[in-house]
């Protein structure tokens, strides 16, 4: 039994639905809510699905668990309730990780690339590094705040699951991000806008050193960040903190010409204003160093932007049915 927290979700149904198509059950802790999330996993129904206020009876049941996935969290990055992130983003998985430390369960979580900030410190993954990471928001504090907890047990020999990998997410899209509202991906948004005969529209530069258009982010497709995960449920000697993008930044203006591309229009963009509520905690750069994913052993390549673009649209966004 596999158990995929958040599951229901875009990362998370994507995975589940990997997991779906190996044969293996899957639980998934999630809330389906009335916002459509049900149709994420229309396609593959898990064995049960465990409202997260349910989990803790649902474990204390020792149902036979091989691996957590934990893709469940408050994700948005424009999040302002410090409280309610503490006890989602930080509390709730270090549960999870005392649970499967004593229970000799694997233990596979969601970090981010927002623990970076504005990048000045680089992107480097190793937990020796991550003491001098400033994220920009409270999501992005969050997230790092767990990643500083499992530096601290791994430092004072706590416990720790038989696997333990943590994974941060670059720009990731792809299928099954529509409920996220305003977090869904730019390759969504731009689609739209051009689908309705617009300009894809981008934010002009808050920032003097970067052209309007030239900011730029590491944006890796769902099919290749389940791959790795894939990759390491196969190969459970794998352990640690990885970096999770392509390892190629590319600009806003690359992905809004590769949408249009996909579309069939010409290129073209129009800039507007940054709200004032992200200006200051916007990252301007990101770019994935991928060597210590590399030096584990994942053999995988991932698909350039263009390509991803071209089969998103092309094989979901203009279909009937978009769901994986």
């Amino acid at each position: 039994m596999i158990l995929v927290t958040g599951g229901a979700g875009f990362i998370g149904s994507n995975l589940h639905a990997a997991l779906a198509q190996r044969g293996l059950e899957t639980v998934v802790v999630d809330r389906l809510g009335d916002q459509g999330k049900w149709r994420n996993l229309a396609h593959h129904p898990p064995s049960r699905i465990v409202v997260p206020e349910r989990l803790d009876d649902f474990l204390a049941g020792r149902p036979p668990v091989e691996i957590i996935f934990h893709m469940g969290a408050i994700s948005s990055t424009t999040a302002t309730d410090g409280d309610l992130l503490w006890e989602t983003n930080v509390e709730f998985p270090l549960r999870l990780w005392h649970w499967c430390a004593s229970r000799g369960v694997r233990f596979i979580y969601a970090s981010s690339a927002a623990t970076y900030g504005d990048g000045s410190v680089g992107f480097d993954d190793d937990f020796a590094a991550i003491e001098k990471l400033r994220p920009l928001n409270l999501y992005g504090w969050s997230k790092h705040a767990f990643d500083m907890q499992v530096a601290r047990m791994l430092r004072v020999g706590e416990p720790t699951p038989p696997q333990w990998v943590g994974l941060k997410f670059f720009n990731v899209f792809g299928p099954n991000e529509y409920h996220k509202g305003a977090q869904v991906s730019v390759v969504k948004v731009k689609h739209e806008e051009v689908a309705a005969g617009q300009a894809p529209r981008l934010f002009r530069s808050d920032r003097p050193d970067v052209a309007d258009g030239e900011q730029k982010r590491d944006f890796v497709w769902v099919g290749d960040v389940i791959d790795v995960m894939l990759w390491l449920l196969d190969n459970p000697s794998v352990k640690g903190l990885f970096n999770l993008g392509t390892g190629v930044a590319r600009t806003y203006v690359d992905l809004a010409h590769a949408v249009c591309a996909a579309a069939g229009v010409a290129p073209w963009v129009e800039f507007i204003d940054m709200p004032a509520s992200l200006q200051g905690q916007y990252q301007s750069y990101t770019q994935a160093s991928m060597r210590r994913l590399r030096d584990a052993g994942y053999p995988g390549q991932f698909t350039p932007l263009e390509d991803a673009v071209a089969r998103y649209v092309r094989e979901y966004l203009t279909r009937p049915d978009p769901y994986v």
